[in-house]
């Protein structure tokens, strides 16, 4: 008696005509192990992943997650095919991400059956969505090589992100995939850009970090960059204008000199 009081109790929150209460109640659920707890819930849960208001579904997307984590096949065998409709209806950018979290973790085919529909739009999707498509991305090809073609455009496409996160990890992810010189002068491309346009003398280091590992077996294709790089200098940090230096007089030439 005492757990259907509970389970009644949750289910009277998960219900709820005001959203930030359903909310609350679904990221509450998301902290739950109890599978008789949690079993009654699941078709309000999924009721919850086509509520009108974005905080409801993107904390509804999590709990079938963390559901089909736990229990899988027992508690909500469809959850996949669930959020695989979920996804193409989605506009909100934290829903969509919280989706694909999903997908990733609990049906990989799905995840990048998904992206190559939608490879198009990736870049529409926000920051955490193209995060998560590199995190597969490196995660699929290092398992089977032969992949690496599939992912390669979104890729490029990814270098030219607006967010500095995006363009960072998409560089390093082609880089760690491809040694072709047209994928490591993209990346190096990217790493130049972002080590003149960025501020913040960490994210500098970084960059530098990059050009430096690039310099070891790509120090031709960074010849062609060096006064990009150099323009770096500009920094009123002394260890930034040190490391460029560094790799400026390792890449050095008669012919760029």
């Amino acid at each position: 008696p005492e757990m259907i009081l509970v389970c009644n109790a949750l289910m009277s929150d998960l219900n709820h005509p005001n959203e930030y209460v359903r909310g609350s109640m679904l990221r509450f659920l998301c902290k739950v192990k109890d599978e008789e707890i949690l079993s009654p819930l699941i078709p309000s849960i999924k009721s919850c992943l086509e509520h009108k208001h974005q905080y409801v579904r993107k904390n509804a997307a999590l709990t079938v997650f963390h559901a089909h984590k736990l229990f899988g096949e027992n508690l909500i065998p469809d959850a996949p095919e669930l959020i695989q409709s979920f996804l193409l209806s989605e506009t909100d950018v934290s829903a969509r991400r919280n989706a694909f979290l999903m997908l990733y973790n609990q049906d990989e085919d799905l995840a990048i059956e998904f992206l190559a529909s939608n490879m198009d739009d990736v870049g529409k999707y926000g920051d955490g969505f193209a995060l998560l498509v590199l995190e597969l991305t490196r995660r699929v090809c290092r398992r089977d090589p032969n992949q690496k073609s599939r992912f390669v455009r979104v890729l490029l496409e990814m270098l030219a992100s607006n967010s500095p996160s995006v363009s960072y990890e998409a560089a390093w992810t082609l880089v760690s995939l491809s040694s072709a010189p047209t994928a490591v002068r993209a990346a190096a491309v990217t790493y130049t850009s972002l080590l003149n346009s960025q501020n913040d003398n960490n994210v500098k280091m970084i960059v530098l970090e990059r050009l430096e590992e690039l310099k070891k077996n790509h120090s031709k294709i960074l010849q062609e960059l060096l006064m990009d790089m150099l323009r770096a200098l500009s920094s009123p940090n002394p260890d930034i204008c040190k490391k460029v230096l560094d790799i400026a007089m390792d890449i050095v030439t008669s012919r760029n000199v």
